[in-house]
């Protein structure tokens, strides 16, 4: 028995075991929605991996980056100029970005991780749900602007440092703030990046995505770019894709976005697949008041597209809902295994995993509903009303 060594491409992650497709959907005709969509997909659930794998799956490898709390560096090589961060800290954010083509490209992708089965850093972030306010903007959620490196509660003048156009004057008391490991945090390394490889490929527009935690990160990072007014670097933004996305922020916030991603056309989808529970979080009530907004791509347990604005059952727990949920879910492990048989044994037989993980669900029917494998087929075999 050869035990898989963490870092190489022979290691996957658990969600990785859940669905092990890697290879890009083969379409007949070239419809460009679909090839969108199953590009973002499989980037979100390619994003769980370690950067040899990422190599191994991708055509062209731009860059992988690994980090914590807003500190970020490439691979595992952890240095601030002439400091060494603490060992002791967990890695939390990762995000990858490939090209389409090696030269003169036409798009480029960048996708955050999602949380991590085991990771404690990446719950909590998911469950911190108190918000940073930004006059004229709106509210947001402070875990996961902390996970974007755009602040740190444990001083929280370094979310307003991070999320202003000016700098700072020293009468605010930020000049006592180490401005060296302000600078160095995902949103930046992966905003310049990006920066770089748009001058390097003239016509390239960029995709963001991300599924879970990976997906609020997605749409956060366009939010700061508005916030901080990188118009070009925005004009080049072809779409962004979020699969099973927490909420991230408040209505003011959908109000401030709405003229970024709305006009001329949608560039924000947020995919929903039937009862998942995290796309229901935070609450949207008179308590936490987070609301989602762009178009919802919602689809159900027979993959059946239907556009909205938000998902049914917006915030899950309702016992009106108990019975068709659990009812929903013996269907689900049906279907999971006959998939097989009806779709074919190479694209989408479920492995053992996920059919425990689908009986799992028959007690908790809002967790088995997160599965990729859900998303994935509902890209692949949805059909729209």
């Amino acid at each position: 028995v050869i035990i898989p060594k963490r870092g190489t491409e022979t290691f996957i992650s658990t969600i990785g075991e859940l669905d092990e497709r890697v290879e890009l959907y083969k379409v007949t005709e070239r419809i460009v929605n679909l090839e969108l969509d199953d590009r973002a997909i499989m980037a979100s659930k390619l994003a769980y991996e370690n950067a040899q794998v990422v190599k191994n799956v991708v055509m062209h490898f731009v860059d992988f980056y690994n980090g914590w709390d807003g500190k970020i560096s490439q691979f595992l090589y952890i240095t601030f100029g002439d400091r060494i961060i603490h060992y002791q800290k967990e890695n939390s954010t990762q995000v990858f970005m490939i090209c389409d083509k090696p030269k003169d490209a036409t798009l480029i992708l960048i996708s955050f991780r999602g949380t991590e089965p085991f990771n404690a850093n990446d719950w909590n972030t998911d469950i911190d749900y108190s918000w940073y306010e930004i006059p004229e903007v709106g509210k947001l959620h402070m875990g996961f602007l902390k996970a974007l490196g755009l602040g740190n509660r444990e001083d929280i003048r370094t979310f307003r440092y991070h999320l202003q156009i000016e700098i700072v004057k020293e009468s605010d008391g930020i000049d006592k703030i180490d401005i060296r490991s302000l600078d160095m945090t995902a949103y930046h390394m992966v905003r310049e990046k990006l920066r770089s490889l748009l001058e390097e490929h003239k016509n390239a527009k960029f995709i963001v995505t991300g599924h879970s935690l990976g997906g609020a990160l997605a749409i956060l990072f366009p939010i700061v770019l508005v916030i901080h007014e990188e118009k070009k670097l925005m004009e080049k933004l072809l779409a962004v894709y979020t699969f099973r996305q927490p909420r991230v922020g408040n209505r003011q916030l959908e109000k401030f976005m709405e003229a970024h991603l709305d006009h001329p056309v949608p560039k924000y989808f947020r995919v929903v697949y039937c009862n998942d529970l995290v796309p229901r979080l935070p609450y949207d009530d008179k308590t936490f008041l987070y609301k989602h907004f762009g178009v919802c791509l919602y689809y159900n347990s027979c993959y059946i597209e239907q556009r909205m604005e938000e998902e049914p059952n917006q915030n899950f727990f309702d016992i009106e809902q108990l019975i068709p949920e659990h009812a929903n879910a013996v269907w689900e492990l049906i279907r999971g295994l006959a998939m097989g048989c009806t779709h074919g044994q190479e694209d989408y037989k479920e492995g053992w995993f996920s059919i425990l993980v689908r009986v799992l669900g028959l007690a908790m029917p809002g967790v088995s509903a997160h599965c990729p494998t859900n998303y994935i087929n509902s890209v692949r075999l949805g059909k729209s009303m």
